[in-house]
């Protein structure tokens, strides 16, 4: 079964590898048992599974997850079965169905490094990057370092998946899979000179500039389930949800009722998110999306790509990226933003310590940001405690435009109404550290002890 993939082989190939599998573990004692299966209904269910697995490899996806259901439903206790049915899921595009079968292949078999990648693209598809990262993290030791990295990218955290990638990229056991993950990864972080470099090392000339290219609009997704329904080559749906009768005794299985926003938790105002779309549906791109009173410090020199794969096998070469032609910015200064009540959401992390980290992010990829104040609101969604990020009290053509810069940066966002936003507790707190440190008077000298 072929996957169309922006990034050579990717997350995708471990996807078709669970697919390919599955018929491994059948048979096999399941790692967690409660009920004793008539042998008539393991056979049905085997039979079931292996038509799922020729609808799968035939594109017909909506058969494939109808038999695969009818397996699950007749063998609960096979996590191979209810991973079928979480491969089906995806393939037909319904994201939160997915998530729900992953989780209880991950109460089975809680070591299954595939089911947990596949739980992490699950979640980032219906939104939930915190949640994604956290899979991610739990089972770093399961996953290959070469897909939990594009992952890492794909939920929200291309810095996080940089260094990853790099350490992958270095060993002796790197390929050409692992250097097109962290390409893709640099192109999600915004630095294209070093995604041009990697990219050389495996394809010729012309095939860097088409590569380079799908991924300029792979790096600006519209929602969160485009970059994950890209890399599988699926459209999403409307996702009724998984039956509940074939929910595994312990598990909420995903109801209809349950709504997941385009990014993040949060509303963004139906109109408003029309306007974004359609400035950012415009040819031009302004350098920056505002330009503050105080000029922003200038962005860090690139590193040399050439160390992120010296320790590859002889016979590489890395290709001499041309410099990126850059847009000057306007001579004039442009005015900061005008106040008013919209607000331009950043993210929704787990904590404020985590909300500060994906402020610096965002920070490095638009500088006015360091300008502005970020602000912070808990909310509970879902029955989970969230750190909204946020930076607003802007009128909302200028709101309009911030979440514009950010979105050509590869950076998620959306502009909605005031939900009892605070200067974050971190930035107000440096705030009054710099104002009690008066400014030594010119030839001042401290007294000797």
């Amino acid at each position: 079964m072929t996957i169309r993939t922006l990034a050579g082989a990717g997350v995708s190939a471990l996807l078709v590898a669970s697919v390919a599998t599955l018929s491994l573990s059948h048979g096999a004692a399941p790692a967690v048992a409660t009920a004793r299966v008539d042998p008539k209904d393991a056979k049905a269910a085997a039979d079931c599974a292996a038509d799922a697995q020729r609808m799968l490899a035939k594109k017909q996806w909506d058969k494939a997850v109808k038999l695969a259901e009818e397996a699950v439903g007749l063998n609960g206790q096979d996590a191979g079965y209810r991973a079928l049915l979480g491969a089906a899921y995806l393939r037909a595009g319904r994201f939160a169905s997915a998530e729900q079968a992953y989780h209880d292949v991950m109460t089975l078999q809680p070591d299954n490094g595939r089911a947990a990648l596949n739980l992490a693209l699950a979640q980032i598809g219906t939104g939930k990057w915190d949640e994604a990262r956290v899979t991610l993290d739990s089972h770093a030791a399961t996953i290959a370092p070469a897909d939990r990295g594009l992952a890492i990218a794909l939920a929200g955290d291309p810095a996080g998946a940089v260094e990853v990638l790099t350490v992958a990229a270095r060993s002796a056991e790197a390929d050409a899979k692992t250097r097109q993950n962290l390409a893709l990864a640099y192109a999600m972080a915004g630095r294209w000179a070093d995604a041009r470099a990697l990219v050389s090392v495996d394809l010729d000339a012309g095939a860097v500039d088409a590569r380079l290219g799908e991924w300029a609009s792979f790096v600006r997704p519209r929602s969160a389930s485009d970059q994950v329904a890209s890399l599988l080559g699926v459209t999403p749906v409307v996702d009724p949800g998984q039956p509940v009768a074939l929910a595994l005794a312990g598990t909420v299985p995903v109801t209809t009722a349950e709504k997941v926003d385009a990014f993040m938790p949060g509303r963004a105002d139906p109109a408003v998110e029309a306007a974004v779309v359609a400035d950012a549906a415009q040819p031009e791109e302004p350098a920056v999306a505002m330009v503050p009173a105080v000029p922003a410090a200038p962005a860090p020199a690139l590193p040399a790509p050439a160390r992120v794969i010296a320790a590859q096998p002889a016979g590489y070469k890395i290709a001499s990226a041309p410099a990126p032609r850059r847009t000057a910015a306007p001579a004039a200064a442009v005015r900061m933003p005008a106040k008013g009540d919209w607000f331009v959401q950043i993210g929704a992390y787990q904590n404020a310590a985590v909300a500060r980290d994906g402020w610096g992010r965002a920070a490095r990829r638009l500088p006015v940001l360091a300008r502005l104040n970020p602000n912070g609101a808990t909310a509970t969604v879902k029955g989970a405690s969230v750190y909204r990020l946020s930076v607003g009290g802007f009128a909302r053509g200028d709101a309009v435009t911030l979440c514009r810069g950010l979105r050509a940066r590869g950076a998620p966002c959306f502009v909605r109404g005031g939900v009892g936003e605070q200067i974050a507790a971190w930035h107000k707190s440096a705030a009054t550290r710099t104002a009690k440190v008066a400014p030594r008077a010119k030839g001042a000298q401290l007294a000797s002890r």
